[in-house]
């Protein structure tokens, strides 16, 4: 389309209109048309990918990601716990390779009725620097993997580092997933951060359908103590509740923007 703007404006400024009237006119009008085409790409890509809830919807989405860690056991046992113990509903975004090294926790994460299990790559790569069809063989690994080992469906996908294209959107949507990102990037890797910084930072981000971004890989050294602030404090004076992405995103009848 831009290509045949382009060809278009050239086509009005060259010397078969002659006079100055006209080639200002041209001129005017080549702006308007690049005015109106060049917003028409990015608008349609960021259509797909979802940041939030329902603006009006009185919830927030807790998400997780568990990335592959070259360290540690990669999964904060005592954040799960206290979710489990605490009834506080969640969605976590697993990666293949998280998944192959930690079959019992799958397991046990699935189990959950107020969990739920989105994915998060195969192997956390950077998609932009791939190919669409080598996107397309990252985001599958995982929804195979749960979906032959543990007869789960998973429909959201998130991508790694939260870096994506026009390609990565493009795949997602043709497999049925949903493109899930955030609004609110709590920082819970950053080991220079502390609790009260991260619960500062989000008392000033989380609203109405807000989608948080934390880690259960055990990067986040204060997740679970960020978590419980949320719970007994932030949420609730706010007249917030805690809720999965998918309800969020059906929250009040009303889908995401």
């Amino acid at each position: 389309m831009l290509a045949y703007h382009n060809h278009f404006c050239v086509a009005l400024g060259s010397g078969i209109l002659s006079t100055m009237r006209l080639r200002y006119s041209s001129g005017i009008l080549c702006l308007a048309i690049t005015m109106l085409l060049v917003p028409a790409t990015p608008s349609f890509t960021q259509a797909q990918v979802i940041k939030s809830g329902p603006p009006s919807c009185p919830g927030v989405a807790l998400t997780f990601d568990l990335c592959p860690v070259q360290k540690g056991s990669g999964y904060d046992q005592a954040l799960i716990d206290y979710l489990i113990e605490q009834k506080i509903p969640a969605t976590f975004f697993m990666s293949g390779k998280w998944m192959m090294k930690h079959d019992e926790q799958v397991k046990a994460l699935l189990q959950i009725p107020f969990f739920e299990v989105g994915t998060h790559g195969e192997v956390h790569a950077h998609m932009p620097l791939h190919s669409a069809d080598e996107q397309k063989q990252e985001i599958l690994g995982p929804v195979r993997l749960l979906k032959t080992k543990y007869g789960h469906d998973a429909t959201l996908f998130r991508p790694p580092y939260g870096e994506f294209n026009d390609d990565t959107v493009n795949v997602a949507r043709a497999l049925g997933l949903q493109f899930i990102l955030w609004n609110v990037e709590s920082g819970d890797p950053d080991p220079t951060l502390s609790a009260m910084r991260i619960e500062d930072r989000l008392k000033q981000l989380v609203r109405k359908g807000s989608v948080i971004v934390m880690h259960a890989n055990g990067k986040g050294k204060h997740t679970q103590e960020v978590v419980q602030d949320l719970q007994q404090h932030l949420l609730p004076e706010r007249h917030l509740a805690p809720m999965t992405m998918s309800d969020l995103l059906i929250c009040n009848g009303q889908t995401a923007p």
